[in-house]
Formats: C-alpha cells, sequence, structure tokens
C-alpha cells in the first residue's frame, strides 16, 4: 500500500541562501526549483520573502510564551509535594510570590499534571459524625 502523504519538511538556512544566491543571479524560479527539486511556488514565496524583508530566515515567534521556566515548573512540584493539602491557587501566589511574575493557578495545574500530580481542592466541609447521621435520620 502506497503512502500518499506528503511529507513537509523546512528547508535550511543553506538551502534558503543557495536558492536565493541563484535567483540574484538571475536565474528563473523555475529553473531553481527544477535544480533542487522543489514546487515553485515554495521558491517563489521564498523570494518575495527574501525581496520584502530583506532576509531569507524563518522566523520562530509563533505561539504564546510559556509562562513558567523549567526551573519554575520544578518548583512548583516541590511546593506541591511539601504541602499535599495546597490548591492549585495557592501554590500559584506562592509561585508568583517567588518568582515576581504573575502565574495563574490554570498554569500551575498544567504543571503539576506534567509532574504526574494533579491540582486538589482540599475539602472546605463538615465531616460528617456517627451522631450527624442518627440526627439526619430521624
Amino acid at each position: 500500500m502506497a503512502n500518499n502523504q506528503s511529507v513537509r519538511r523546512h528547508l535550511d538556512a543553506f538551502i534558503r541562501g543557495r536558492i536565493i544566491g541563484k535567483l540574484e543571479e538571475g536565474r528563473s524560479v523555475t529553473s531553481v526549483a527544477a535544480e533542487f527539486g522543489i514546487a515553485h511556488i515554495i521558491i517563489s514565496r521564498l523570494w518575495r520573502q527574501f525581496q520584502t524583508t530583506g532576509t531569507a530566515i524563518r522566523g520562530f515567534s509563533s505561539g504564546c510564551q510559556r509562562g513558567t521556566t523549567p526551573a519554575d515548573d520544578r518548583y512548583i512540584v516541590l511546593q506541591a509535594r511539601r504541602n499535599r493539602r495546597q490548591t492549585a491557587g495557592e501554590i500559584a501566589r506562592h509561585t508568583t510570590q517567588a518568582t515576581g511574575r504573575p502565574i495563574s493557578r490554570f498554569t500551575v495545574a498544567r504543571r503539576l499534571h506534567g509532574g504526574g500530580l494533579f491540582a486538589r481542592r482540599p475539602v472546605r466541609c463538615v465531616p460528617v459524625t456517627p451522631a450527624h447521621r442518627r440526627r439526619r435520620s430521624l
């Protein structure tokens, strides 16, 4: 059974530089595409990017930045292990005070989950004693 899915690989900086060099020599997009075995639309997109930005280097700024560093993650898990009854919100407050950067309780819950722990809420209710049960049944 043949695999019809295309494999997407990014062009490394060296190949990008070579392609731009050939296009600057005056070669056509189709001839450069044929030489490198790449679709001509990719070459023309790379050429357009180079002409507008002046560089052919890929940007790596997409996506949301991480709120915590690996050291923060270790600190969060350590706090949770030290005091098993702490809520994620309390751990978030401690971590914010320790690092000086605001961290949400949801971030703490994700980091605990990554560390094999789970955000726990201490039970805030009155413990039911046998006397309570008797009164309720009456």
